[in-house]
């Protein structure tokens, strides 16, 4: 039924947006950014690309921080740097800052996307790290997910990590 209402109405993307979405992304905001767009879907934040590439999609799952101040979105992307037994580390990217002329609803839409992916959160403080539960669009169930502070130890918080996932493992296990 979706794809016929996306053959009849299209897929809600602003003209000239040239990503491609899945079969179940729905267009929940979009704001100019002078000939491309910044794009909010429920699967994720799909950003300008680089110099002649396309726009690519960052999973709400993957958007460390996300800020809105003096009409500039600022976006703090991470990507996943290994596994700790079923949890997985994150490194967060440098900051990028998008300046919204006529941001309609993508600040909002933002802000909820990502504090809606987090399930639970946890502050370690020794080494320093967010431990995060948070769902990831179009995937059953959460991931653990490690956010180690700039200075911290990774591969000792790894260990910690690994220890932290067996246990949730073990209480999702238990009648």
């Amino acid at each position: 039924m979706r794809a016929l209402l996306r053959k009849l109405f299209g897929s809600g993307a602003p003209e000239g947006f040239t990503g491609e979405l899945v079969a179940d992304e729905h267009v929940l905001a979009s704001a100019a950014l002078g000939s491309s767009w910044l794009v909010a879907t429920s699967h994720g934040l799909w950003l300008p690309g680089a110099e002649g590439a396309g726009p690519r999609r960052v999973g709400w799952h993957l958007v460390s921080k996300a800020t809105w101040s003096g009409n500039v979105l600022s976006v703090v992307e991470s990507v996943e740097d290994g596994a700790a037994g079923e949890a997985v580390v994150l490194r967060d990217l440098v900051p990028q800052r998008f300046p919204l002329a006529s941001p309609g609803k993508v600040p909002q839409v933002v802000h909820e996307r990502v504090t809606g992916s987090i399930r639970s959160r946890h502050r370690h403080e020794s080494p320093g790290a967010w431990f995060l539960q948070r769902k990831v669009a179009g995937r059953d169930g959460v991931v653990l997910q490690v956010r180690p502070d700039p200075d911290s130890d990774v591969e000792e918080l790894r260990g910690i990590a690994a220890s932290v996932a067996a246990k949730i493992a073990a209480l999702r296990e238990e009648p």
